[in-house]
């Protein structure tokens, strides 16, 4: 099998439950794997659409293995694939929400739900990115997000969070799709965020632009 028992997630009313034994299944994807060198702004596979999950296999788990393991050293609550240089539809997270609650899974194929206007209610917290190292700013999105997609064996999931877990897993599902938050910026912010990573030290490997 492509994962061990340890690594499946129940569903509960249609939404993967992943807030059950999450220091046992993060340690054992992350002793599994190796991590990589995050890749930073101005990376081509940073700046476009990647490729969709179409093969559900040992490949893909080893991925998985190496993008916690990536996460854990970087010190990061979410991860997705072109970070580590890879041109595919998966993130891994490992994130709080506003209550303190542990949240860790896998999405493959991340497409995010258009809310209804009266979930619509705006976070102006701060937000930061691994590929924008030492960088921060404040960025508006919901505080509430539903995730639809896939597992690491190719199953129909769908994930929920709300505040900071709702920011991650925005975040995440935009770097498939080729954005940085800073891409949402307004030009004076964007400026800015990226003086703040010229003048910083990423406490992180990263890949050097070739």
């Amino acid at each position: 099998m492509a994962q061990q028992e340890t690594d499946q997630q129940e569903i509960n009313d249609g939404f993967v439950v992943d807030t059950e034994n999450t220091e046992e299944r993060e340690q054992a994807y992350r002793e599994r794997g190796t991590a990589r060198p995050i890749t930073v702004v101005g990376n081509p596979v940073l700046h476009k659409e990647c490729k969709d999950v179409t093969e559900f296999d040992d490949k893909l788990a080893a991925l998985i293995d190496d993008m916690f393991a990536s996460q854990r050293a970087a010190e990061g609550v979410g991860l997705a694939a072109n970070q580590i240089g890879v041109d595919l539809k998966v993130f891994v997270y490992d994130c709080p929400d506003d209550d303190g609650v542990r949240h860790v899974g896998v999405v493959c194929n991340p497409v995010l739900e258009e809310l209804p206007q009266d979930r619509r209610q705006l976070d102006e917290s701060n937000e930061g990115c691994l590929s924008v190292p030492t960088a921060y700013a404040e960025l508006a999105r919901p505080d509430y997000a539903v995730v639809r997609g896939q597992d690491a064996q190719g199953n129909p999931i769908k994930v929920r969070g709300t505040g900071y877990f709702a920011r991650c897993l925005q975040h995440e599902t935009d770097h498939l799709y080729g954005y940085l938050y800073i891409d949402r910026l307004s030009k004076r912010d964007r400026k800015e965020a990226l003086k703040q990573m010229a003048e910083g030290t990423a406490r992180y490997e990263t890949a050097p632009n070739d």
